[in-house]
């Protein structure tokens, strides 16, 4: 489904009119995300460059001639903080939807509120099973969930690593239960020596004492669910203890120009050389993990030449400090689903058109995904599915302007699953092109 942006102002219907945060011209929305804290490196990326997508729709009119207002507050990924913050959203601000909020605790601890307020709750940068729950129809996820991703790389260690010891180092809370779940499901409980855990409200060192405890159970894969910074503060210290595991670690916490760049840091913060954090970046190489996106070092790609140009022109700040990584396609692809959902509710928009409009429309939404989404009136997960890869420095690296960081290759077809007990199965579709809407104005 292409985009088609309405370039004048519509007549505001009664229905609009009376809907928090929709005017004639406009439309206001909110989310919470960590601009400092635990999860901020490589996540406050997120907000601004979805902020590009909607300077770009505000630049050619607007959607039914509605331009769109985005606050996100910084909550510093502390759930205490997102609710204090959501409430202003809400009750202070009247924002229409939330949007594009992160984090699994921190959205947790306000997805009552905000079905109880009946805002949208949409696209929440989280893959909690907890997104797609009937009690909770406001609440729509849509990174692939944890648990399908849990399975994918459960199934490729079953296949890759048989016989082989494996111990789990995960975030502890639905985050790190939901991918356990699905690696439970397909990785034989007799192979698992170890289950570690780490609480990100306290990550502030380290992760020693769990690494230590994965070495000597004698775990030789370690399949880990990981923001970020806690990727970097176990894979340092196992370094240290010569403990060198096959890593498996969820595309949460395994972007490698993310990554590398705190691996080098916090040698340099311990005391380490410019030689010894310069070599760190190495410690990926090899690592597997799983993408629903096209590469970014992937220059030939459609949409990765399409994220390039609009970011350029519409975010350049944040272009210019970190290019396209990750975390920046994460922002744009997300956003331009928003947009889709905006033009499906129509000119007429009311929160309840809106989550409708989701619903009957969502599978049809154009996104840089692998697989398309999954939305409908009984699912509220996004992509089910993704592809195994391995960063290599054999593959074209990802260029940014922090440096040049590891590459990757895929290592499975793209896989799609469920989080129930449904099998891993190859899927043979092709990813959508970018509308050339998006070519030609962005």
């Amino acid at each position: 489904m292409g985009l088609t942006l309405a370039t004048t102002v519509l007549t505001t219907s009664a229905g609009a009119a009376s809907t928090p945060g929709v005017t004639s011209t406009s439309i206001t929305i909110g989310a919470t995300v960590p601009l400092t804290g635990p999860a901020a490196p490589g996540y406050d990326e997120i907000a601004p460059s979805m902020n590009a997508v909607f300077d770009w729709v505000n630049a050619h009119g607007g959607v039914f001639g509605r331009k769109i207002n985005y606050d996100y507050l910084d909550d510093g990924y502390n759930p205490a903080n997102t609710a204090t913050l959501t409430r202003k959203l809400v009750l202070q601000d009247n924002i229409f939807a939330d949007v594009g909020s992160l984090g699994t605790p921190t959205q947790a601890a306000v997805q009552s509120f905000l079905n109880s307020q009946k805002v949208p709750q949409l696209f929440i940068e989280s893959g909690c099973d907890c997104w797609s729950n009937p009690k909770f129809p406001e609440s729509f996820g849509w990174q692939p969930p944890y648990t399908v991703e849990g399975k994918i790389l459960g199934a490729y260690i079953k296949a890759h690593f048989a016989g082989e010891k494996v111990g789990y180092l995960t975030q502890g809370d639905e985050f790190g239960q939901d991918f356990i779940k699905g690696l439970d499901m397909e990785i034989p409980s007799a192979s698992v020596v170890s289950r570690q855990t780490y609480d990100a409200s306290t990550l502030a060192g380290p992760l020693s004492n769990q690494v230590a405890a994965l070495k000597a159970a004698g775990a030789q894969v370690v399949a880990m669910a990981t923001i970020p910074a806690a990727t970097a503060l176990a894979m340092l210290p196992a370094a240290a203890i010569g403990f060198t595991p096959q890593y498996v670690i969820s595309n949460v916490g395994a972007d490698s120009p993310t990554v590398g760049p705190l691996l080098s840091s916090f040698t340099s913060k311990g005391g380490g050389s410019a030689a010894e954090a310069a070599a760190t970046a190495g410690l990926l190489n090899g690592v597997i993990t799983d993408a629903y996106f096209a590469p970014e070092s992937n220059v030939s790609n459609p949409w990765v030449q399409v994220e390039k140009k609009l970011m350029a022109k519409y975010a350049p700040s944040t272009y210019a400090k970190y290019g396209l990584d990750g975390n920046v396609q994460y922002g744009v692809a997300l956003a331009y689903t928003f947009v889709q959902a905006l033009q499906a509710a129509g000119k007429n928009l009311t929160r309840a058109g809106l989550v409708s409009a989701i619903e009957k429309s969502g599978k049809k939404f154009v996104t840089p995904g692998l697989v398309p989404l999954s939305y409908s009136g009984s699912v509220h997960f996004g992509f089910q599915g993704a592809e195994v890869i391995k960063l290599s420095t054999s593959a074209p690296p990802a260029v940014t302007p922090t440096g040049s960081w590891m590459g990757s290759t895929p290592v499975s077809p793209v896989e799609v699953t469920n989080v129930g007990s449904g099998p891993v199965r190859t899927y043979t579709g092709k990813p959508s092109a970018p509308p050339q809407k998006l070519v030609s104005t962005s």
